[in-house]
């Protein structure tokens, strides 16, 4: 007998652009049957006539990590059809922990009710599995984070054995499951490694069976092309495929500067590389507010930091450089979550609303909130063109990445004024580039979702719809499907997604989750 049937569906595969209207039938966790099953027994039968039923979508850029401990309803991402989701993302991961790399984690980790118990990802998974998910993980190994694991914060080139150590945390955590390496290039530590110990880290990597360097790159404003040139450079070198993450040019002046970094990024394609990128569909992105500040200004780490800014005359010299920097942008940049009670009323205002309150000027309110804030404060930057987005996304090499973690609307992960793509970023492809700018037809916008995503990745036997294939399923109206989620208004949930199944157990049935917690660890992919 057959679990469940979905029946009359219009049934996109995942790689054909045209659907097929027919039923499916799935045994277990997998795929069983494509075909007429009406007169098939079953013990569900689901009414998909007039739906589209899909892979499941798989959110190749997620920051969720210990947060799939904190809540793992994961009811941001199952009620946007997300089936599968990739963390370790922007060189910064929940293993391996060591030195000051499990101190910080701790601190993060407890903000959402959640005590460190592993040191290593097989550990970090074992425990995932026993506490239950509701959707597949996976994860990438973080350079920030190995890199804190061996030398703290602290700039400059790593000595012998740092590397040695390094490279041997890299290869551990492959080994243990890890889809490949990723760099956050803003970032303190990231921010200190050069090239040869990226292409290290990556080249240990592919030995290691997981040849994949996934960047955020250096700079993605003033000098993006060079920063994509380093990214393909380490893909080279390391003989690894390279995924730009979250692919942008930021700040107006740059505006355009991506059909040049795509070209690059399809010339090394052409070469014999393999490059990939992935978007998300927003004009503003989601950050940390202490990345306004210049470079050295970073140096040493968060306490070398915040001893600038406690010193009158070395914070009177940056609000200077910060205007100079940042001049007539301040109204674009909006706060969405800090550390403290102190300053949670400010989540959602704009920096110079944020100023007048305060009669400071944007630049000393920056600083102001950042030090009494010990800098964890996030940030949203409208900094973005929808014209760039479109474009971004129209490449076919570029899959669909949040960039947002998993929350809900109550309970630990329900803080601050989030980005909206936590809620609603992959139904506002549909919503907006499909039927709205007609940058994607229906079908070519799920692949970018499932099949090419997961190719990318090496998820196997996933972003499919085939016999087989694991029952990651997503079931919606493709004439409603549509984002609700504002920056004003970020707590709201998507709208025409009917039912989505994990491993072919319903997590999301006819609009509400069911509380089903069927997702797995997927190690090495698998």
């Amino acid at each position: 007998m057959i679990g469940t049937i979905i029946a009359g569906a219009r049934i996109y595969d995942g790689l054909s652009p045209n659907p097929t209207v027919t039923d499916l039938g799935i045994v277990g966790d997998r795929i069983a049957v494509i075909g007429d099953l009406r007169e098939r027994d079953t013990y569900e039968r689901v009414a998909g006539g007039g739906l589209t039923l899909a892979p499941g979508f798989i959110d190749v850029h997620s920051h969720s990590d210990e947060l799939w401990l904190a809540d793992g309803r994961c009811e941001g991402k199952i009620r946007q059809g997300v089936t599968t989701e990739i963390g370790g993302n922007c060189g910064t991961s929940v293993a391996p922990l060591r030195g000051l790399a499990e101190a910080r984690k701790a601190e993060d980790a407890r903000q959402v009710g959640v005590e460190i118990a592993w040191r290593d990802l097989d550990e970090f998974f074992s425990i995932v599995e026993r506490s239950g998910v509701a959707l597949n993980v996976a994860t990438l190994v973080g350079l920030g984070t190995t890199r804190r694991c061996v030398r703290g914060d602290r700039e400059g080139r790593l000595e012998e054995a740092e590397a040695a150590a390094q490279n041997a945390l890299v290869r551990t955590t492959v080994e243990q499951g890890a889809l490949g390496v990723s760099s956050g290039l803003i970032y303190v530590p990231s921010r200190y490694a050069d090239r040869d110990e990226l292409v290290a880290c990556a080249a240990t990597a592919r030995d290691a069976g997981m040849g994949r360097y996934v960047s955020h790159v250096r700079d993605e404003g003033d000098a993006l092309l060079e920063a994509v040139d380093e990214a393909l450079f380490v893909g080279r070198a390391a003989e690894v495929a390279v995924q730009l993450s979250h692919h942008k040019a930021a700040w107006k002046r740059n505006w355009g500067k991506v059909h040049r970094s795509l070209e690059l990024a399809a010339r090394a394609r052409a070469s014999g590389h393999v490059v990939n990128a992935d978007v998300y569909p927003y004009v503003a992105m989601w950050t940390d507010l202490d990345t306004i500040l210049p470079d050295d200004a970073r140096e040493g780490g968060r306490e070398a930091t915040l001893a600038r800014l406690q010193d009158p005359a070395t914070a009177a010299a940056l609000a200077l450089r910060l205007e100079l920097d940042h001049a007539g942008t301040w109204g674009d940049i909006a706060i969405s979550s800090v550390r403290s009670e102190r300053n949670a009323a400010l989540a959602g205002m704009r920096l110079d609303a944020i100023a007048s309150r305060w009669r400071l000027s944007p630049p000393r309110a920056a600083l102001r909130l950042l030090l009494e804030e010990s800098l964890e404060v996030e940030a949203i930057f409208f900094a973005m063109s929808e014209d760039d987005v479109a474009t971004v996304l129209s490449a076919d090499f570029v899959s669909i990445g949040s960039d947002a973690s998993a929350r809900a609307f109550d309970g630990p992960t329900a803080r601050g004024v989030p980005h909206p793509r936590t809620f609603g970023c992959f139904p506002r492809v549909f919503g907006r580039y499909v039927r709205g700018r007609r940058t994607l037809e229906l079908g070519e916008a799920i692949r970018r979702m499932t099949s090419l995503a997961a190719d990318q990745f090496g998820l196997g036997a996933r972003g499919r719809i085939e016999i087989g294939a694991y029952a990651d399923l997503v079931l919606f109206d493709a004439d409603r499907i549509v984002d609700t989620a504002t920056y004003d208004r970020p707590y709201a949930y998507p709208l025409g997604i009917d039912s989505v199944w994990v491993n072919g157990q319903a997590v999301l049935r006819h609009g509400e989750p069911t509380g089903a917690r069927p997702g797995r660890a997927l190690r090495g992919g698998r």
